[in-house]
């Protein structure tokens, strides 16, 4: 409704101030280049101590619509701003009409508007981008500040659903809209105060794994900005699908070493003991590194208690990663890869570093797919 009345109140304003010029020009014999009846203003600007005039020259049609019309722009001002509260993203609607009114004015029009008009229309026009630019500044400082729900698990952060609300309404609102530099700067301060807000996870303290939740966001934009196409925002779409890829790894490190915890930490200290300068063949002379504790550690992850060590895995991740974002084949599929990889390591530590005795895995590598494979398919 608001924006209906704001367009008809600037339909009717250019051929009433066009109808009073003309008037004026006809009664008083007046011409745009009278300049023996220009008004000569004088106005003093406080620079230091000295004293200045900034001299600005009127034509006289223009000083006399402007008495005429003296309170046609604080009425229009009060208008917007009324406008503007009509909804909390008001401002938009306020910035897109009149813009393009004024734009399809001047384009339509045999004649130039006279100047008082273009001077009332150009000031309201800066009142209404200073609104919409107040408008984010106050939603990107929301956003950043915006705080995880204490019993939120998971999920998508309110910052980045509010973004995802500010964008949808506002594509709604300037799908017609001749000019959109102010919309697509707006955009990309928008989405940088939700980069922001989600990198500012780690450092809040929260019960939940950061890794999961940073990597389902940046995820759920990725897909979003994927879905809107908008051209501004190229570059953070791709470093959305760069940041999700990023803390999935992490993820998937963090949770790996959960099913073969003992086994992982003894040949990650394998590696230690190599990297410092023994030799390979060596190592299983080192007492914490003997054939004696490594048959020790292996005998605790029999083929069984590994397939029950990752069922378990897998429901964990299926309890806290969101349905919504349909990342659970995704994560478990690179989980299954980074096993493998690690399993792989395994068995190449055991041939370099404990050659000829006979020290093998109770599972192998087929056993390994076929864990995965189950786990998938029952559920």
């Amino acid at each position: 409704v608001s924006k209906q009345m704001l367009e008809q109140v600037l339909r009717e304003l250019q051929p009433l101030c066009t109808a009073e010029q003309h008037f004026i020009e006809n009664f008083f014999q007046l011409s745009h280049d009278a300049a023996d009846l220009e008004v000569l203003e004088v106005k003093p600007l406080p620079f230091s101590s000295f004293s200045f005039f900034h001299l600005r020259v009127e034509p006289p049609t223009t000083q006399l619509l402007s008495q005429i019309f003296s309170c046609l722009e604080p009425e229009l001002r009060g208008f917007l701003d009324v406008c503007n509260k009509v909804h909390p993203f008001g401002c938009l609607q306020v910035l897109v009409t009149l813009s393009d009114s004024i734009f399809e004015m001047w384009r339509s029009s045999s004649a130039l508007p006279s100047s008082f008009l273009n001077t009332v229309l150009g000031n309201t026009l800066l009142l209404a981008k200073s609104s919409f630019n107040k408008c984010i500044g106050t939603l990107c400082k929301e956003i950043e500040e915006a705080k995880m729900p204490s019993k939120m698990k998971g999920g998508i952060l309110p910052s980045v659903s509010r973004f995802e609300e500010f964008v949808n309404f506002s594509e709604v609102v300037f799908r017609t809209a001749q000019r959109r530099g102010e919309l697509d700067k707006a955009h990309l301060r928008l989405v940088n105060s939700v980069f922001s807000n989600i990198n500012s996870l780690p450092s809040a303290n929260l019960k939940v794994n950061t890794d999961m939740v940073m990597m389902e966001n940046f995820h759920h934009i990725h897909c979003f900005l994927c879905q809107k196409q908008l051209h501004c925002l190229e570059g953070k779409k791709r470093e959305a699908k760069q940041r999700y890829s990023e803390h999935m790894e992490k993820y998937v490190i963090k949770n790996l070493g959960q099913p073969l915890e003992k086994l992982n930490h003894f040949f990650e200290g394998v590696k230690v003991r190599v990297a410092q300068g023994v030799k390979e063949e060596e190592v299983s002379f080192q007492l914490a590194y003997s054939k004696q504790e490594l048959r020790k550690v292996i005998e605790k992850y029999p083929g069984k208690e590994v397939k029950k060590a990752l069922e378990s895995l897998y429901r964990k991740i299926h309890k806290y990663l969101s349905p919504e974002e349909k990342l659970l084949p995704v994560v478990w599929q690179a989980m299954e890869q980074r096993f493998i990889h690690q399993y792989q390591e395994f068995e190449d530590l055991i041939q370099r570093c404990y050659a000829g005795s006979g020290i093998a895995m109770d599972f192998t590598l087929e056993d390994l797919l076929s864990y995965f494979s189950s786990i998938s398919l029952s559920n």
